[in-house]
């Protein structure tokens, strides 16, 4: 007799997390979208806040610290992220510094402005090839995407 496999139910709020569709059409590294990943899953759904270190990031993406220092400089570059540096009171009174404290930013404008500058590239290559059209014996310009 075969046996039935059991299923455990889950709850779609608390088992799991969303990530933005979006997120995969903005150009990210295979590591950027991992820390973002972490960083979605550990942020208070009220705030959009979280504070977890480099090496709790690390350890749950499989990098190095300064692996990840690296990509949360980049997400907070494309505008996905911000971070507010924190410190930590011990209690004979000593300050030390905290680990960052990270916000969630909305993605609606890193995709837009995606957007933008793909239609402005757009425009510009239209504008090269009209040009070379209409000055097939003088000096052609090369259109070279990086």
């Amino acid at each position: 007799m075969r046996r039935k496999k059991q299923y455990v139910p889950r709850d779609p709020i608390r088992d799991y997390f969303p990530l933005p569709n979006e997120i995969f059409s903005l150009g990210l590294s295979t590591g950027e979208i991992a820390v973002y990943a972490y960083l979605m899953y550990c942020e208070d759904r009220k705030t959009f806040q979280c504070h977890p270190s480099y090496s709790t990031i690390g350890k749950a993406t499989g990098m190095t610290s300064k692996t990840v220092a690296k990509y949360v400089k980049s997400l907070q570059k494309r505008g996905l992220i911000d971070t507010e540096p924190t410190t930590v009171t011990l209690k004979d009174g000593r300050k030390h510094n905290g680990n960052l404290l990270y916000t969630i930013l909305p993605i609606q404008p890193v995709v837009d402005r995606g957007f933008r500058n793909q239609l402005a590239l757009a425009q510009y290559e239209a504008a090269v090839q009209k040009y070379n059209r209409e000055h097939p014996d003088g000096k052609q310009i090369e259109f070279t995407r990086k």
